[in-house]
């Protein structure tokens, strides 16, 4: 039976002088641009009580209200990828994601991924906007997610994600050595000059990484972060920033570091490290249905484990 989605967005005046399917589309993050200009044609999606064009600007201050009939997404193909269930209830699903998996289908990745695995496993999700996915991982990064099964509990999950109220830490190792934690507020758009990357920049939005240190190598870091917003690679960007790369980032590592007199084995695996050095570690939200506080943990894969194995031997064979 299709689900009645009703919610409603003021248009801020940051967004004044975009197109209204593209104000849409910030505003109703959940749901594709097409849909939304379906809804919009078909009067679905009013601007102050009026229909509206997909094409026309807004000034800022609208209110946009939408109540449509949400039909089953037949736009995915289900598929029978393993999943690692940390919980499961009638809300809410938690998933440990593994390295390699993509979170949903795009360009050059159009299956095989975490949308794919959870209509086979969880078939309802198909009447649920993007099968219930309500914030990403990185392809190479992983650990926590949270996903929503249903509409009432993925807008609930939305919202907090929106409030900052959904807490997410990761674990990372780092190439140099931090004195001490802190944080990085500092704005994250994309680059200006390479479309595949994001960068700090003042036109980006505003984004705040906390960091701690939990345990010093000679020339590397394993640090705890909190994340108060969840831009697109924020953790690696605001790290790099910093000065401080994730160990085995492709895009923001920058060039090979090695500790000076380092015994062939960690020089091997810091070489072919073969993803960014993240972990989405621990998962807490206001649970959609009972209104408690839930806290989820996953622990360290192997891979980092070994790794962080062999900057500890490392450090222990120079003192």
């Amino acid at each position: 039976m299709p689900q009645t989605l009703e919610a409603q967005h003021r248009v801020p005046d940051a967004l004044a002088g975009m197109r209204l399917d593209q104000a849409a589309a910030e505003l109703f993050a959940d749901h594709s641009r097409e849909r939304l200009k379906g809804w919009i044609k078909r009067g679905a999606l009013t601007v102050d009580g009026r229909p509206g064009k997909p094409k026309e600007k807004v000034a800022g201050g609208e209110r946009l209200r939408l109540v449509a009939e949400l039909e089953d997404d037949d736009r995915f193909a289900p598929e029978d990828i393993p999943l690692e269930v940390v919980h499961e209830d009638d809300q809410v699903l938690v998933i440990d994601k593994p390295v390699g998996l993509v979170v949903h289908p795009a360009a050059g990745n159009p299956d095989g991924t975490l949308l794919n695995a959870l209509l086979h496993h969880y078939p309802e999700l198909a009447a649920v906007p993007r099968a219930g996915i309500v914030h990403r991982l990185d392809k190479d990064t992983s650990g926590l997610m949270v996903v929503a099964r249903t509409l009432a509990a993925q807008t609930a999950l939305v919202e907090q994600l929106q409030a900052r109220s959904v807490s997410r830490e990761y674990d990372a190792v780092v190439t140099g050595v931090m004195t001490a934690g802190g944080s990085v507020d500092a704005p994250i758009g994309r680059h200006p000059k390479d479309r595949k990357r994001q960068a700090v920049t003042v036109n980006g939005k505003p984004a705040v990484t906390h960091y701690r240190v939990m345990e010093r190598y000679r020339g590397h870091t394993h640090v705890r972060c909190r994340l108060e917003t969840g831009r697109t690679h924020q953790i690696r960007v605001h790290l790099a920033h910093r000065r401080f790369p994730l160990v085995g980032d492709p895009v923001y590592g920058g060039r090979l570091k090695l500790p000076a007199g380092a015994a062939e084995p960690l020089k091997e695996i810091l070489r072919e490290f073969p993803r960014q050095a993240l972990h989405a570690r621990k998962l807490a939200f206001d649970h959609p249905g009972s209104g408690e506080r839930v806290e989820f943990r996953a622990a360290l894969p192997d891979d980092l484990l070994m790794l962080i194995d062999y900057l500890r031997e490392d450090r222990a064979t120079m003192r």
